[in-house]
């Protein structure tokens, strides 16, 4: 199987605009969205929730929900929007969610789970994921993982992604548990070692080039979250030095590729914060990169920014004034 590098899905970071951002960075990279919860799928605005401009990445459907009926209902409502395949979140740790009963709690219930990816299974064509963390509160051995990756399987998910981090579910906040928790990746190693006809990708503290490539020798595919979203021009780097791909746009170029899509959201009634808050981190690490952000949270991240604003900051990055914003 092909080794694959993705965006990780990030609650109120990977919507539609941020996807359709990133795929003009990178052509090779698979791309998330962030959790909808089955529910509102069903009962929501669904053209809003799951629609999003086509595009040649692979993009994959994450759901949250816990019940199966729900979630077979989302899977048929979500199958016509172009997704490759839908992915159960079983790694959230956050308070909210499970008061709702999703994410990362459902490592407690491996029954219930399998139900969930069974009801899944029959409802779509779509291959059904999981994104899962190496254990919970204080349940971290690797034959409860072990059982808990063959359960899954059993009910019919076709990849298994794990964040290599336990789920401290009472004790910390969903910041912490993507810090405290120590990283033990060769849990992640080890499953590969026993699932070696199965698709297994490894996620969680991952920020270099080097780090990705030795992941890719034991696993099959790294997954990002945190460092891309912060410093999204890292996606051209893994353009070029991942899938060799030397034809990979500057920064500038990339904003360029960007106002189209801007001016087709916008006329929709987009407000275009939504789409330039995501822009933030582009010069990261570059001089100016400060200025550029100073611009954007005064200019364009606010409620009522407008195009003109970005056709200015344009001119300023063509103009490479009044600070260089590309070495």
């Amino acid at each position: 199987m092909d080794k694959t590098v993705s965006v990780a899905p990030m609650m109120d970071c990977t919507d539609k605009h941020e996807i359709y951002f990133l795929s003009l960075i990178s052509k090779n990279i698979h791309l998330y969205t962030e959790m909808i919860v089955a529910n509102a799928i069903i009962r929501g605005d669904r053209n809003k929730l799951l629609s999003f401009k086509k595009i040649s990445n692979p993009v994959t459907l994450q759901v949250g929900g816990s019940n199966p009926n729900d979630l077979a209902e989302a899977c048929k409502i979500s199958e016509d929007y172009g997704y490759k395949e839908i992915n159960l979140n079983l790694g959230c740790p956050s308070k909210k969610v499970q008061k709702n009963k999703f994410g990362a709690c459902l490592m407690q219930e491996p029954n219930l789970v399998a139900r969930c990816i069974e009801a899944m299974t029959k409802a779509t064509d779509l291959p059904i994921t999981i994104k899962t963390r190496i254990g919970y509160n204080d349940v971290e051995n690797f034959n409860f993982l072990k059982s808990f990756i063959q359960t899954t399987k059993n009910a019919g998910s076709k990849k298994f992604i794990i964040h290599a981090r336990k789920a401290l579910l009472k004790k910390l906040s969903p910041k912490e548990n993507l810090n405290i928790p120590p990283l033990k990746y060769d849990f992640v190693y080890k499953l590969k070692n026993h699932f070696k006809k199965d698709e297994i990708i490894i996620n969680g503290g991952i920020k270099t080039i080097n780090e990705i490539n030795d992941h890719l020798k034991k696993v099959d595919g790294v997954m990002i979250g945190r460092a891309i979203y912060h410093s999204p021009y890292f996606l051209a780097e893994i353009e070029k030095e991942v899938f060799g791909n030397k034809e990979v746009p500057t920064r500038s170029e990339v904003m360029q590729n960007l106002i189209p899509y801007i001016q087709e959201e916008t006329s929709k009634g987009t407000q275009l914060n939504h789409i330039m808050r995501h822009t933030v981190g582009l010069f990261h690490g570059q001089n100016g990169s400060k200025e550029w952000k100073q611009y954007l949270s005064k200019n364009l991240c606010i409620r009522d920014a407008d195009l003109q604003k970005v056709n200015h900051i344009m001119d300023q990055v063509k103009k490479k004034s009044p600070v260089s914003l590309e070495r």
